[in-house]
């Protein structure tokens, strides 16, 4: 299969941080097999982030991205995956549930901007991130799965490691 990478963040482009989270699921994608062919890097601007995902949807078979599922205005994944794919963002009650009960485990009101990361799609599924705050999206539509992971690398790496890499060995070409 087909693979790409698609890191999000201005702050990759300005070198303020460095893309560890390609190169780590670069390293993973060889051992499923996966043919990764394209790694690219895009600012924090929905149509230029709607415009990668395009040209990786035509191209590839497995689509992984990381970044851009925060709280806030600049995050912006979940609405190119939206406007990319022409569906509509909607709270899910499950995950609104688990947001604010996460919040109040840690003793605080979950603030207002934290409700865009219980929002999905309807071809999205929630991935579990037991890290933070940010579930990940499983897309799988026209023969082509998007996996959205978040930024933070610790949370990518779990994120991938327990629910991911798991679901995609039935992909594998090993």
């Amino acid at each position: 299969m087909k693979a790409e990478i698609v890191s999000i963040g201005t702050e990759i482009l300005l070198g303020e941080i460095t893309d560890t989270n390609a190169a780590y699921l670069a390293g993973q994608l060889r051992f499923l097999g996966m043919d990764l062919q394209w790694v690219s890097q895009v600012s924090d601007n929905l149509a230029r982030l709607v415009e990668v995902l395009r040209r990786a949807w035509e191209r590839s078979g497995l689509i992984l991205t990381s970044g851009g599922l925060g709280p806030t205005d600049d995050d912006l994944t979940r609405e190119a995956i939206a406007e990319m794919l022409d569906e509509k963002l909607e709270i899910a009650p499950s995950l609104e549930k688990e947001l604010r009960s996460r919040f109040t485990q840690w003793g605080m009101t979950m603030p207002l901007s934290n409700l865009k990361q219980a929002t999905l799609i309807p071809s999205a599924r929630p991935i579990n991130n037991a890290q933070g705050t940010a579930p990940g999206w499983w897309v799988e539509r026209d023969g082509r799965i998007l996996v959205a992971m978040p930024g933070p690398s610790r949370e990518l790496q779990e994120m991938w490691q327990k629910e991911v890499q798991p679901r995609l060995r039935q992909y594998s070409a090993t």
